[in-house]
C-alpha cells in the first residue's frame, strides 16, 4: 500500500518557480472569458518565479500545499488591505492547479492559512472574489464567508465587480 503525503507549509526560496507555475495554471483556468486576454497575460507574467522568490524572501506569508512531491495550491495573507472594512486579517490569494480543484485541498489550505492569522492575534478575516467567478464565490459562500461589501476593479478595458467574504472567529 502507498500512501501520499499532502502537508501545508510555509514556502520556502525554493518553491518560487512552483508558485509561479501553481500561479499561472490557476490564473489561467479561473479568469479565462473573464479578465481580458492581454491583461491577464500581463497580470500572470508580473508573478513570476524571480517574483516569488523575492516575496518569499522577504517574509511574505505564503504557504503552500503539496501533494507527494507537487506543489498543488498556495495561499497568501496578512492584515486586511481596505482599511473601510473591520476585519484584522485578509487572504489575498488562494489558488490550487485546475487538476487539484474539488478534492477538498482548497478547504485544507483555506483552514491552514485561517489557522495562521488567527495564531497572529488576527481573528477576524476577509477575502475578495471577482463575482463572475462563480467557482470561488461558490466556495467562500460554501465556507460560510457572508458577502460583506461589493467593489470594482478595472482590467484594461473592462470593469468588474467584486465581492468581499467575511469571517468572524
Amino acid at each position: 500500500m502507498s500512501t501520499t503525503l499532502i502537508e501545508v507549509r510555509p514556502a520556502k526560496a525554493a518553491d518560487a518557480a512552483a508558485v509561479a507555475s501553481t500561479h499561472d495554471e490557476a490564473w489561467r483556468s479561473a479568469y479565462q472569458g473573464i479578465i481580458p486576454g492581454a491583461e491577464l497575460e500581463k497580470l500572470i507574467n508580473r508573478r513570476g518565479p524571480q517574483w516569488w522568490d523575492s516575496a518569499i524572501r522577504k517574509g511574505s506569508r505564503v504557504s503552500v500545499l503539496v501533494f507527494g512531491d507537487k506543489v498543488a495550491g498556495y495561499a497568501n495573507y496578512g492584515r486586511n488591505r481596505a482599511r473601510s472594512l473591520h476585519f484584522e486579517g485578509e487572504i489575498y490569494e488562494l489558488y490550487l492547479r485546475p487538476e487539484f480543484q474539488g478534492l477538498g485541498f482548497g478547504r485544507k489550505l483555506f483552514s491552514a492559512a485561517r489557522r495562521d492569522l488567527v495564531h497572529s492575534g488576527l481573528q477576524s478575516l476577509v477575502i475578495w472574489a471577482l463575482s463572475d467567478n462563480e467557482p470561488a464565490v461558490g466556495f467562500y459562500r460554501a465556507l460560510g464567508g457572508k458577502a460583506v461589501a461589493r467593489s470594482s476593479e478595472r482590467f484594461g478595458t473592462r470593469v468588474l465587480d467584486k465581492v468581499a467574504f467575511a469571517w468572524n472567529s
